[in-house]
């Protein structure tokens, strides 16, 4: 896997590649958001309405200064934060009637674990090398 990685940095290049993450982040990250919004108004609660919203979008908002400042720490850790939305994604396939939603949440978590891990490498090899 190393070696594939290297290998790829060396056609493609660390700019290129870095940019190419980023932009999966970005994509990824708004969708996300989106669909925790979606996901947090259309619970059906007896108490409070906003806490869903708040419990599902919160987790997601708290990495927006590290985008925001291309931060290679930050997306790894935003990685493995997106690997929780996956594993409620794939449980929420198997509710009734919810399994579009389910398999949509799981992808755009996945994608986003995806640009992470790959920003966080070719940006922190990028700042390591200029």
């Amino acid at each position: 896997m190393r070696q594939w990685l290297e290998g790829l940095e060396a056609r493609k290049g660390l700019d290129r590649l870095a940019r190419r993450s980023r932009q999966l982040v970005l994509g990824s990250f708004a969708l996300l958001l989106a669909l925790m919004v979606y996901r947090g108004l259309i619970v059906e609660t007896t108490g409070n309405r906003l806490l869903p919203l708040v419990a599902f979008v919160l987790p997601l908002v708290l990495f927006l200064p590290s985008i925001l400042t291309r931060r290679p720490r930050g997306h790894a850790w935003l990685a493995f934060v997106s690997l929780l939305y996956f594993a409620q994604g794939v449980m929420v396939t198997t509710l009734p009637g919810q399994g579009l939603r389910g398999v949509l949440e799981a992808l755009v978590a996945l994608a986003l674990f995806i640009g992470c891990m790959g920003y966080a490498r070719f940006r922190s090899r990028q700042v390591h090398a200029g």
